[in-house]
């Protein structure tokens, strides 16, 4: 296959409508729908079932766009990792999600920027979901993920840190009275629905609650009585005097990794992980 239909397909499987794909491409409909065609032919089987309202993928279709999206990333981390080292670029750039790993990472970069072959760390800090994405494409050499939350399928890790989670409310509200809290006892609450935040394709799921897409602009929505919010134990260090914590027993245990391309033969990242994994 071709990387040009490979970006054919998935701009097809991910708007599931031959016309939004085209003009997302920037090409007429016809020689896409024909591209398509003739991919299906050569594979040997049917990607898409088509309707004349319809588009919807097969199960051989899933595999494609799942595996696509992985070949196309590789290709663009490919370009990106090379024109980086041509321009005579020897730090590394590392991503997390803002607000996050916020006793964690100065940790880490404070212990290898002491180490004697330690090079320059470019922090990114991103929205939720974004750091993967850059680490996949290239624009990124290492990331701290957050399971369950990020996947890292495809990718090397190490295990930084496990914590337990609380619910963060304004202050005063009546569940702060409580020692600790369940998911059903802050899912469901008529005056603090759950925030929103962006889903990987950049929409946002349905729901009264408020759209979110970094924490800072959550904790002001928490501190106004707008929504409640369910994080890692370490989220308390960012608190002040108008939010409150309440552990919430039955959440998921939040494990932070460090991920990084299982390709990669970089010293400067291999001592990154190395003085991670010694913290």
């Amino acid at each position: 296959m071709e990387t040009r239909e490979l970006r054919y397909f998935v701009a097809v499987a991910e708007e599931l409508h031959f016309g939004r794909a085209a003009e997302r491409l920037g090409m007429a409909q016809p020689p896409l729908s024909r591209a398509i065609q003739q991919l299906e032919r050569r594979l040997g089987v049917a990607l898409l079932q088509r309707t004349s309202r319809t588009v919807t993928l097969t199960e051989a279709g899933a595999v494609l766009l799942r595996e696509g999206r992985a070949a196309l990333d590789a290709v663009d981390a490919a370009d990106r990792r090379t024109r980086r080292a041509a321009n005579g670029h020897a730090g590394l750039v590392l991503v997390t999600k803002a607000g996050a790993s916020n006793e964690l990472l100065p940790k880490l970069l404070d212990a290898y920027a002491a180490e004697p072959d330690s090079v320059r760390i470019d922090v990114h800090l991103c929205g939720p979901g974004e750091q993967e994405r850059l680490l996949r494409d290239g624009r990124a050499d290492v990331a701290l993920l957050h399971l369950p939350y990020d996947s890292t399928s495809g990718l090397d890790t190490e295990e930084l840190l496990r914590e337990d989670q609380v619910a963060v409310l304004p202050a005063g509200h009546p569940l702060t009275t409580r020692t600790s809290l369940k998911m059903a006892d802050v899912a469901d609450l008529p005056d603090l629905p759950m925030p929103r935040w962006p889903r990987r394709d950049g929409t946002y799921r349905d729901g009264p609650g408020p759209v979110v897409r970094d924490n800072a602009q959550l904790y002001q929505l928490i501190s106004l009585g707008r929504t409640v919010a369910v994080l890692p134990e370490s989220c308390r260090v960012n608190l002040h005097g108008n939010l409150a914590a309440v552990p919430v027993l039955d959440a998921p245990t939040v494990t932070t990794v460090i991920a990084w391309p299982p390709h990669s033969r970089s010293q400067a990242l291999a001592g990154l992980i190395r003085t991670a994994t010694n913290l």
